[in-house]
């Protein structure tokens, strides 16, 4: 039997590595004599690079400035191919929201200005394609930070060159695009998203996404001008309307990029399936094993464990699921391939018959291969 692991991230408690180790040692105490094949997935937000990596990219670290000018150490990836190189850079490495306490003052300051130095790191490398992965953002700045580290000038009324961060968006009133790195314009972009918000307006970057970043009501409503402010001055500078679906992601990440270089947004799991090259590993698989954190209700809108058991399920490769928590039924997995699934709290210790949370998290690593055993002797 051949098997192929193939989980995204345990948000919180395992890399999607350390998950598709665990759950091959639990595979293999049910099918001793079993090939397995490790390989992490992603649905373009945290956990991308990781699974370049995984797939053959050599990893580089570069140190940048963090979303609020603090150093930071950012990973990124590099692969050399006789049809060009690419580079795969998650915004979440650099400008991230773990590099930062979220507060109103601080959703105001922050920038995506380290985004910006690793496009440069990779254009040093002679990248020809960067993939960005988006999620897990500190920033709301539309992506201006990271053009800023390219050489773009976003000026004031008085003719200075604006602060970071999507809180002085409002305040620019013309670009200066005289030093914008010349590079970019040889250099395809491929943006990874798993929305569809446009970039400003209600259902905007600021709107839907800010208060996670620590934006309260104030904070959310200059944000959100700043980034209606960007959009025009992008529109007055290219010629083109970055108002579009999926351009809030990130914090209006990809709106900078779709003005100013060839960049195209595409779904997530897709972009990032065909990076790594997982249709051959399906292709050999007689069995799939997925799963993340939670699997719930957002997960049946394409994330990347869902999205691996639909494309299993077209060539009839029966897909078995283990997950942090499930909060959808059997009935909603089965739709999608899964035959079988477990989850960590059913198997962690318990206090006074309620599932140990904190112990699950804590030892993630032996409940999934404990769950993977469980799932796959009752499949």
């Amino acid at each position: 039997m051949r098997i192929l692991i193939a989980p995204d991230k345990f948000k919180g408690s395992l890399t999607a590595a350390e998950a598709a180790s665990a759950m091959a040692e639990g595979a293999l105490r049910v099918y001793p004599d079993a090939v397995t094949t490790q390989f992490p997935v992603a649905d373009g937000g945290e956990g991308t690079l990781d699974a370049a990596i995984a797939a053959g990219y050599e990893e580089r670290n570069n140190a940048v400035v963090g979303p609020i000018l603090k150093p930071v150490g950012a990973s990124w990836a590099l692969k050399k191919e006789s049809g060009g190189t690419t580079a795969v850079i998650e915004t979440a490495q650099a400008s991230g929201l773990a590099h930062m306490e979220p507060t109103p003052e601080n959703s105001l300051r922050a920038h995506s200005y380290g985004c910006g130095q690793l496009i440069a790191a990779a254009l040093d490398a002679g990248a020809t394609e960067i993939v960005l992965g988006l999620g897990g953002s500190a920033m709301s700045d539309g992506g201006s930070g990271a053009l800023r580290a390219l050489g773009l000038k976003p000026l004031d009324a008085a003719g200075n060159v604006a602060p970071l961060g999507g809180g002085s968006l409002i305040d620019v009133v013309s670009l200066d695009v005289s030093e914008l790195d010349p590079r970019l314009s040889g250099v395809k972009f491929r943006i990874a998203v798993d929305v569809q918000n446009p970039l400003y307006g209600t259902e905007g970057a600021a709107h839907v996404f800010g208060p996670q970043k620590g934006a309260d009501e104030d904070a959310v409503e200059k944000l959100d001008a700043g980034l209606r402010n960007w959009a025009s001055l992008l529109r007055e500078a290219t010629g083109r309307d970055v108002n579009v679906p999926g351009a809030g992601a990130a914090g209006g990440f990809p709106a900078s990029f779709l003005a100013f270089t060839d960049s195209a947004l595409e779904g997530g799991f897709a972009l990032v399936a065909g990076l790594t090259g997982l249709a051959k590993h399906l292709g050999e698989a007689d069995l799939v094993i997925t799963g993340e954190g939670s699997m719930d209700e957002q997960s049946l809108t394409g994330k990347a464990p869902i999205a691996l058991a639909d494309a299993a399920s077209v060539h009839g490769i029966p897909v078995v699921a283990v997950a942090g928590r499930i909060t959808v039924t059997p009935e909603d997995l089965a739709k999608h391939g899964i035959v079988a699934a477990a989850q960590l709290l059913d198997v962690a210790q318990r206090k006074d018959g309620v599932p140990d949370i904190a112990d699950a998290v804590a030892n993630a690593g032996k409940y999934v291969a404990w769950a993977t055993n469980q799932v796959l002797e009752g499949a």
